[in-house]
């Protein structure tokens, strides 16, 4: 039944990566410059898998051990592959932001959800780690055809309120933020431990769009054990952007 629970979440996880993979702001802003080919490879070959998963699972759960390594290594890589269209998406964020001068609107220094601004580098850097992805890909469609991997429809996730539960258990969205957003924590933990004897006021803003993860990474940073043991008065305090923006 265990095994079951864990090979049931992955489905809902590659249909997330290949969600991510397929996002128009990575071509409306060319992130995947210089990697069309290898993007275009991996939208191709993601379905393919999606199609087997469920006959794989059976498989699992009838005790084939080739199926749950399998399953084991496909949710390795979706893991892997999700934080790495997680920074696509926010490089193209970045640039969404920069072309509508919301830059130059904000006035002051700003910590961002984003990678390096350095164009060449980022696509150097992307570049290793999609060429990674694909040849895991590659590798798992292979021994998806030596097993005989066969296609069955997929159940569909509103059905079965375990479904749901097991779906959030699994792909815990506070767990993939602090894998993915680790680094972004570190700089702003550095940042307030390092002002934390500045008599003025320092204000660290966290911007982006709506769902990109600003609220989730805040709550990180809240309950980092350096910070909490910092500072002798912590507040979490919640408003209303538009109730304020209507009174002001």
């Amino acid at each position: 039944m265990v095994e079951m629970v864990v090979s049931m979440a992955i489905g809902p996880l590659v249909s997330m990566l290949r969600d991510k993979a397929s996002n128009y702001l990575l071509d409306q802003y060319n992130v995947m410059e210089g990697m069309e080919e290898q993007h275009k490879i991996l939208k191709r070959k993601l379905p393919a898998i999606l199609d087997i998963i469920t006959y794989a699972e059976e498989q699992a759960t009838a005790h084939m051990e080739g199926a749950k390594v399998w399953l084991q290594e496909l949710k390795t890589m979706a893991y892997e592959a999700n934080e790495v269209f997680d920074e696509f998406k926010y490089e193209a964020l970045r640039r969404e932001a920069k072309s509508n001068g919301h830059y130059r609107k904000l006035g002051f220094d700003v910590i961002k959800l984003f990678p390096t601004h350095n164009r060449v580098e980022f696509r150097r850097r992307m570049g290793i780690k999609l060429c990674r992805i694909l040849r895991d890909i590659e590798a798992l469609i292979a021994d998806m055809q030596a097993f005989g991997f066969k296609y069955q429809p997929q159940p569909q996730p509103s059905v079965s309120k375990q479904w749901r539960q097991t779906d959030y258990v699994i792909i815990d969205p506070q767990e993939i933020a602090m894998r993915s957003r680790d680094k972004e924590k570190k700089n702003i933990v550095d940042i307030l431990l390092g002002q934390a004897s500045n008599p003025d006021l320092v204000v660290v803003p966290i911007v982006g769009i709506g769902g990109i993860g600003k609220t989730t990474l805040a709550q990180l940073i809240y309950n980092e054990p350096q910070v909490q043991k910092h500072f002798q008065l912590l507040l979490w305090i919640t408003f209303d952007v538009n109730s304020l923006a209507k009174s002001s």
